[in-house]
C-alpha cells in the first residue's frame, strides 16, 4: 500500500516474535446480540490475556528490539492499558519500565501497572499531558520513549488482529474498530485494505473525544482543547500527523457516537454476551445501536479491545438503564 508506514510482511513475521498467549484470540458469532442490533455480530475478543487488551501485542515486539539490541531503559505514556502491556514484556525481558499516567486514570489500571514491578509517574492532566512528560523523561535520561501509534511497532503488533480477522469463515461486510491514537484502526485497517479490501472498515470514536474523526474527515490533523468521555482509553487531543496519514489511507468511514450508547453497549455486551468491558470496548456496539439501519442484513465483526475498568464505574454506568429487551 503506496505511502503507509506499515508493512505486511512485517506483521506476518510479527506473529513470531509476539509471545502466543496474545495470538489467536477468540472469534465467533454472537447471536445473543443480534435481535437487538438487527444484523449478524460476531465478536474478536481481545481480552483474554495478562493484560486484558490488545495492546500485548505490539509491546511484545517493541520489548523485543529493545532487548536484542541491548537496551535496558523505556518510557511510556498510557492511558493504562498501554502501560500494563509494556510493564508485562518488558518484566519478562529485564527491561526497566517507566509509565507517565494522568492521576484521574482508572485506579484498576495504574494498580495493575505498578503491579507489573513498572516505575509509574503521575500527572496532574489528560493523556496528552502525559505524552509530554514521558518524553521530557526520555530526552533527560536518554532512554527510549515509545510513542504508542507512533512507534510502528505497536500499529504492526495490533495488525495480527488483522490476519485472524482476515483468516475468517465465512468474512465480514464490516468491521467496526475503536479509534484513538489509531495503532488498532491503522493496523487492523492496513491488513484489512491489503488482503480483503472488499471489507467495509469503519472507526468509532465518542463524540467527546472526537479529534482524530474530526482529522480524518478534514484531513489534516484537528485537535482539542479538552475531551469528555468515559472511554479513557481512546480520549487523546492531540493527533499524530504520521498516523492520520495511515488512517487516511485504510478507513471507509469514522463515526462519532454519544456516551448513551457507549453505555448501553457495554450493557449489552454483559447481559448478552457475558462480558466485562471497558468503555473503548463497546465503541462498535454503540455504533451499530445509533444507526441499525446502515447495518441491517449485513455480518459485522466489532473487536472488543479492552477490560480494564473500574468496578465502581463500571456499575455505575451499565446500571444507568435496561438494554431494550433485556
Amino acid at each position: 500500500m503506496q505511502g503507509t508506514r506499515l508493512d505486511t510482511a512485517r506483521i506476518r513475521a510479527a506473529r513470531r516474535v509476539i509471545d502466543p498467549m496474545f495470538l489467536d484470540t477468540p472469534l465467533y458469532r454472537c447471536e445473543a446480540l443480534e435481535p437487538d442490533l438487527g444484523c449478524a455480530v460476531s465478536i474478536k475478543l481481545e481480552t483474554a490475556n495478562p493484560v486484558r487488551s490488545f495492546k500485548g501485542r505490539g509491546t511484545e515486539l517493541v520489548a523485543s528490539l529493545l532487548a536484542g539490541n541491548g537496551s535496558r531503559a523505556v518510557v511510556c505514556a498510557s492511558a493504562g492499558n498501554l502501560g500494563q502491556a509494556l510493564a508485562w514484556s518488558g518484566r519478562g525481558r529485564g527491561l526497566d519500565v517507566t509509565v507517565v499516567a494522568s492521576r484521574f486514570a482508572p485506579a484498576a489500571k495504574l494498580d495493575r501497572i505498578r503491579a507489573l514491578d513498572a516505575r509509574l509517574e503521575l500527572v496532574d492532566g489528560d493523556f496528552d499531558m502525559a505524552r509530554e512528560r514521558a518524553a521530557a523523561l526520555a530526552r533527560r535520561d536518554g532512554i527510549r520513549l515509545v510513542e504508542d501509534s507512533l512507534d510502528i511497532e505497536t500499529c504492526e503488533g495490533a495488525a495480527t488482529i488483522g490476519l485472524e480477522l482476515v483468516d475468517a469463515v465465512p468474512s465480514f461486510d464490516t468491521v467496526l474498530i475503536a479509534l484513538g491514537g489509531g495503532a488498532l484502526a491503522t493496523g487492523v485497517g492496513h491488513v484489512l485494505k491489503a488482503l480483503a479490501p472488499e471489507v467495509e472498515v469503519i472507526c468509532v470514536q465518542p463524540l467527546g473525544a472526537p479529534a482524530m474523526t474530526r482529522s480524518w474527515r478534514q484531513r489534516r490533523v484537528v485537535t482539542t482543547d479538552t475531551t469528555d468521555t468515559i472511554a479513557d482509553g481512546v480520549a487523546g487531543r492531540c493527533p499524530i500527523p504520521a498516523v492520520l496519514d495511515d488512517l487516511l489511507l485504510v478507513a471507509d468511514d469514522a463515526v462519532l457516537v454519544q456516551e448513551a450508547s457507549i453505555m448501553a453497549g457495554m450493557r449489552m455486551l454483559l447481559h448478552h454476551a457475558g462480558l466485562v468491558v471497558e468503555p473503548s470496548a463497546a465503541l462498535g456496539v454503540a455504533a451499530i445501536l445509533e444507526d441499525r439501519d446502515r447495518f441491517a442484513g449485513r455480518h459485522v465483526a466489532t473487536i472488543v479491545c479492552g477490560s480494564n475498568v473500574d468496578v465502581d464505574a463500571y456499575h455505575r454506568w451499565v446500571g444507568a438503564a435496561p438494554v431494550r429487551g433485556s
